[in-house]
């Protein structure tokens, strides 16, 4: 394995059923030199934090759409801590209100993508994140 290459894991919390949007960030991602693991749908937060402790995760995205990040992206961020992935920076995309991303900042997701936003940006952000010589 190449350490040079940065390894992503997408994750889609809950039971929401609809990834198209992961799918479209992880095909973006793969498209700009990333390993990017996908977990699928209705991943429990702690499936998340097993794949992304076993994948060696350089950072996480989290797709949600269904409204339990309030929920979910707490109990994600409190396993990763908990199991000395604290640093692992975690993205977040899909349907946040406005006022529920200054809570989830401060649980240190790090930065929140709604629908519209370009592939590009993302993936620009990502190498903000996790940049490599």
């Amino acid at each position: 394995m190449n350490s040079d290459i940065m390894r992503v894991l997408v994750a889609k919390p809950g039971l929401d059923g609809h990834d198209r949007g992961a799918k479209i960030i992880a095909r973006a991602l793969r498209d700009a030199g990333m390993e990017v693991i996908y977990t699928g749908i209705r991943q429990t937060p702690e499936m998340i934090v097993e794949t992304a402790l076993q994948e060696d995760v350089d950072l996480i995205g989290l797709s949600i759409l269904s409204g339990a990040h309030m929920e979910l992206f707490p109990m994600i961020m409190t396993g990763l801590r908990d199991n000395d992935m604290g640093d692992v920076p975690v993205i977040a995309g899909g349907i946040i209100p406005e006022s529920d991303r200054r809570a989830l900042e401060d649980i240190g997701v790090s930065a929140i993508f709604g629908p519209g936003t370009s592939t590009a940006d993302i993936v620009d952000h990502v190498r903000t994140l996790t940049p490599r010589e």
